[in-house]
């Protein structure tokens, strides 16, 4: 796990905030037939069942946003032919 380094285990707490978001949103547009108080309560749920269950996810430190400027650029499409 070299490619992954200062990974450390999520709290039960983010891994539910972030089923929980997941419930309410796909990508960044609301989904509007999960309400708010359902999508946590499902999250607590499958929080509890996964710690239950043995699993432990990991999550890397937050760190700064990704930009465009660092990202590879991609050529544009040759038009001229």
């Amino acid at each position: 796990m070299s490619d992954t380094p200062n990974l450390r285990p999520a709290s039960p707490d983010e891994i539910a905030e972030a089923l929980s978001f997941a419930l309410r949103y796909e990508g960044r547009k609301r989904v509007n037939h999960a309400d708010t108080m359902m999508a946590r309560i499902t999250a607590d749920r499958l929080v509890r069942h996964l710690e239950r269950s043995g699993f432990v996810l990991m999550k890397v430190p937050q760190g700064a946003a990704p930009t465009t400027s660092i990202m590879p650029s991609h050529p544009k499409p040759d038009t001229t032919s």
